[in-house]
């Protein structure tokens, strides 16, 4: 599965809405088990980003799926970034260097 990390900010209508913020947590977890995806943790951060969360899901329309649903609700502001965990970056670099040598 591919993973993702999302930073979030609250949107103003999130800020006005922060009671509800456990419970849409729990509508995000259940959307995306329901795309087949798992969410691995969840942080609540100080900083630019409120929120920060990593997931695992089956592909990259999956994961816009869920996104696009996030926008459309409007608590938060998302910023997907695909992952790689350190031996999937150790193959991409290997296949990087081993084409250089030819």
């Amino acid at each position: 599965m591919a993973l993702y990390i999302s930073l979030m900010r609250l949107t103003q209508k999130g800020l006005e809405d922060l009671k509800g913020s456990p419970a849409r947590r729990k509508v995000s977890e259940k959307r995306v088990a329901a795309l087949g995806g798992k969410s691995l943790a969840f942080y609540a951060t100080l900083g630019k980003y409120d929120f920060v969360q990593l997931f695992e899901m089956p592909n990259n329309a999956s994961m816009m799926e869920y996104v696009l649903a996030a926008r459309k609700d409007g608590y938060v502001d998302p910023l997907i970034l695909p992952a790689f965990d350190t031996d999937q970056f150790g193959e991409i670099v290997e296949s990087l260097l081993a084409d250089k040598a030819d």
